[in-house]
């Protein structure tokens, strides 16, 4: 059962090009005017989620009224520096891996939000 060349040209022109176009046409036309919303993606807070709680929350919240918003975060960020030093070394003198030191870095964060100390 052999299909000649034009049979097989007559077809596949008809097919894309011919009669069948316009009906092609009418059953896509709606598909085209369809609108698509933009994803609705929730916003991610960023903050203390233990903020205003905690046995040195008043503390520190006294503390950066008296020096300043700007002072207190620069003396903040010295104090987590020096305290992940502390945690390094102490990690490399029990011989513990990267792994167990950023472990304990991500619990001393943990337990510093629970005490209040990043109110």
């Amino acid at each position: 059962m052999a299909i000649t060349s034009s049979i097989a040209t007559t077809s596949f022109s008809s097919c894309v090009g011919g009669e069948d176009y316009g009906i092609f046409m009418k059953k896509v036309q709606p598909l085209m005017n369809v609108k698509i919303g933009k994803a609705v993606r929730s916003r991610t807070m960023m903050g203390n989620v233990n903020d205003g709680k905690g046995l040195f929350a008043p503390l520190v919240v006294v503390t950066r009224n008296i020096v300043g918003k700007k002072r207190f975060n620069q003396l903040r960020g010295k104090a987590i520096a020096l305290h992940s030093q502390v945690i390094t070394e102490f990690c490399k003198s029990i011989g513990a891996d990267q792994k167990q030191r950023q472990g304990l870095i991500r619990l001393a964060k943990k337990n510093g939000e629970k005490l209040g100390f990043l109110a």
